[in-house]
């Protein structure tokens, strides 16, 4: 079992170097900078609310030896369809988000005095060039170590400032709801932990994982592996509230700013409040390793999804052969569309983060409970060995959870309009 474990080891790790980066250093410390930890039950609701969604995902490719979006397929070509639309409809905003953050810490670390624009197409040319020549191989390896290290540095960060929060005086719930309140709620869930979409890249990493180290992961190890990832993405959300509570509640710097770079200069200095400012290079380092981590997993995402896409529209899938999939034309093309796609956003939105990341967190947030309805069909078909298929608590679950966004979805609509 443990070699099975090792051997399954990745995928997880990858999940948390997907989210943990804008939902948490962004949305997560903003919430506890502007409402203390009033949002911090909400933060928590969030990642249990799309619990199953995202467990359907390497669950699928465990079970199946082939992708969710094999799943999709076999619903009929309309789910194909529609996965197709959402993708288009969302990994340009996205992607530009990640990387407009990602490039204004590495303007804050590195005293770079270019654009946003400008380091933000760096960025992508050097993410590409790191998939084009590693592949999997590659997002795993820098993925496990970067995020490693800012998960050591943000726990003890936590810890040290704990005491700084008067916690007899914290509400647990947001006492206003004006619509730039609901506004900001619906940005936060939609990338806490992440977006829906980053199952389907679950199950494709899962299969990666498989090419890469001769087989098919076992059930119980990749379920391990999806664990340490998924608890331990949670648990970091919640320390970035409480970072954004103790440091930056109620000291006049409630607003995150819009410029990428002075946004940059904010998070590190919540570190750095903490634990000293000895403590400024190295959390700098980890913070844009973290967001260069996401950067360079969305750059691999989308574009290995759109390219499994394009093949099941095509035909069914064999078993065990999606991880092969960032090597066809469809890839590189998806890859080229996403990066002229998200330069032209950068281009709009270059000097104004927040109002960028809500657009794509909102996006996420409202496609969410199509995506979730999509996985649980797929994972409780006749097409999953019975024996594999998830418990009735977990299927339960998941009916509560698809309601609970579609009303959350359709509330926000109303309530907005």
């Amino acid at each position: 079992m443990r070699r099975e474990l090792l051997r399954a080891l990745g995928p997880g790790v990858l999940f948390t170097g997907a989210a943990v980066g804008v939902s948490h250093l962004v949305q997560s410390t903003r919430a506890g900078a502007v409402y203390g930890l009033a949002l911090a039950g909400l933060v928590v609701l969030a990642n249990l609310v799309k619990y199953p969604a995202f467990r359907f995902g390497p669950m699928y490719a465990a079970a199946t030896g082939t992708s969710m979006l094999e799943g999709y397929r076999r619903q009929g070509r309309w789910a194909l369809v529609l996965y197709g639309l959402l993708t288009l409809g969302t990994m340009f905003t996205v992607q530009a988000a990640v990387t407009i953050v990602t490039a204004g810490l590495a303007g804050a670390l590195f005293g770079l005095d270019a654009s946003p624009l400008v380091i933000s197409g760096g960025l992508l040319v050097v993410c590409a060039g790191l998939v084009a020549t590693g592949g999997y191989r590659a997002l795993d390896k820098v993925g496990k170590v970067i995020v490693a290290f800012l998960a050591v540095s943000t726990l003890l960060a936590t810890a040290l400032v704990l005491p700084r929060i008067a916690w007899s005086e914290q509400v647990w719930w947001p006492s206003r709801f004006e619509p730039a309140d609901i506004a900001f709620m619906a940005a936060l869930v939609g990338w806490m932990p992440s977006a829906i979409d980053v199952s389907v890249w679950q199950s494709l990493w899962t299969l990666a994982r498989g090419s890469e180290t001769g087989g098919r992961s076992e059930a119980k190890a990749s379920s391990v592996d999806f664990h340490i990832g998924y608890v331990g993405t949670a648990v970091l959300a919640v320390c970035f509230v409480l970072l954004g509570a103790a440091v930056l509640h109620g000291d006049g710097a409630r607003e995150i700013p819009e410029r990428p770079v002075a946004f940059a200069a904010l998070v590190i200095s919540v570190y750095v409040d903490a634990l000293g400012e000895w403590s400024r290079p190295l959390i700098g380092g980890a913070a844009f390793a973290t967001m260069f981590s996401t950067t360079l997993t969305v750059v691999d995402g989308f574009p290995r999804a759109i390219a499994v896409l394009v093949e099941r529209l095509r035909s069914e899938e064999t078993p065990d052969a999606a991880g092969t999939s960032d090597r066809t034309p469809a890839y590189w093309g998806a890859l080229g569309v996403l990066f002229v796609g998200s330069l032209v956003l950068l281009g709009v939105f270059a000097e104004s983060m927040k109002a960028l990341i809500d657009l794509a967190t909102t996006l996420s947030f409202l496609s969410a409970p199509v995506l979730s309805f999509l996985n649980h069909r797929a994972v409780t078909s006749a097409d999953v060995p019975e024996g594999a298929r998830p418990a009735k608590w977990l299927v339960a679950s998941s009916w509560v959870a698809i309601a609970l966004q579609a009303a959350f979805a359709i509330a926000f609509v109303v309530l907005i309009s």
